[in-house]
């Protein structure tokens, strides 16, 4: 193929190269590996990575025939060729999607008010997250399934649409009420913004992750899901065993107790000034799970 026959005509000539390259070109090659990098290791947590090695498979019999001169196959290979990008695209659109989702949420866009969304006025207090804390203890001893969803830096106005409009004042009799068995709003999730119960019985999608561990239910899942697609922390108790575990970033950490669950929504949802410093935080948090 002219691909092929171009690379080695290329190397030949590798030497008459070097001269010319000048500073720029360093940077460029720097810039080009550092992306690389993060384009990899994107795909090896997604479906792209058996799709790549499939497609590397497919390149090195490409060499072959074209070692071998198969004309024929090379030919085919070539109009085909043609059309993949498009099919990668189509097939990895969740993959792709996620991840514009992860670059939008960086924040290279911070800086700047236009893009910035301001929920900082809304920020959790200790208050909030104690009464939180509560009725998920309560809710975990007598073993009634719960998932709350707190907004952190990201609003879930989206999510609040799936469900019912509540718009009250968080306490712990509350958030026991909306679980309760049988109750018109127990089934679904319960948003926070700030210091308000936002809504309940809201609609979150599951996680696509292949590494979520099998034993996990829908709950679970769709804790998982919805701190994949927005910046959020997501609280699950579990209404078979009663244990409480927290979704957030993509990530579920699970056996919390009262005290550690309280840490991780502080050093999570608060800042320095108002709650205890993040890492410290953090550090109490692995010490305890």
């Amino acid at each position: 193929m002219q691909f092929f026959d171009e690379t080695i005509k290329y190397l030949n000539s590798f030497s008459t190269y070097m001269g010319t390259i000048e500073w720029q070109d360093y940077a460029e090659i720097v810039i080009i590996a550092v992306l690389l990098y993060y384009i990899f290791k994107w795909v090896h947590n997604t479906r792209a990575w058996s799709l790549l090695k499939g497609l590397a498979v497919i390149l090195i019999f490409l060499i072959i025939a074209n070692v071998f001169h198969m004309d024929t196959i090379l030919w085919i290979s070539g109009n085909v060729l043609q059309f993949a990008v498009i099919a990668f695209i189509v097939v990895l659109q969740p993959e792709l999607r996620k991840a514009l989702e992860v670059l939008g949420k960086s924040n290279f866009f911070g800086s700047f008010s236009i893009f910035g969304q301001q929920i900082n006025s809304r920020e959790i207090t200790e208050d909030s997250i104690r009464e939180i804390v509560k009725a998920c203890s309560q809710m975990s001893w007598v073993r009634t399934g719960a998932l709350i969803v707190i907004e952190n830096k990201e609003s879930l106005a989206r999510i609040d649409e799936t469900g019912i409009k509540i718009d009250a004042e968080i306490t712990s009799q509350l958030l026991i009420n909306i679980f309760e068995k049988n109750t018109p709003l127990h089934d679904g999730a319960v948003t926070i913004r700030g210091n308000r119960v936002s809504a309940a019985t809201c609609y979150l999608d599951l996680t696509k992750s292949q590494y979520v561990s099998k034993e996990l239910g829908t709950r679970h899942r769709a804790g998982i899901g919805v701190s994949e697609e927005a910046d959020c922390v997501a609280i699950i108790v579990s209404e078979e065993t009663g244990k409480i575990a927290v979704a957030h970033d993509g990530q579920l950490e699970r056996n919390l107790t009262e005290e550690s669950l309280r840490q991780y929504l502080t050093s999570t949802l608060t800042t320095p000034e108002e709650g205890e410093d993040s890492n410290q935080g953090k550090k109490r948090r692995r010490r305890k799970s």
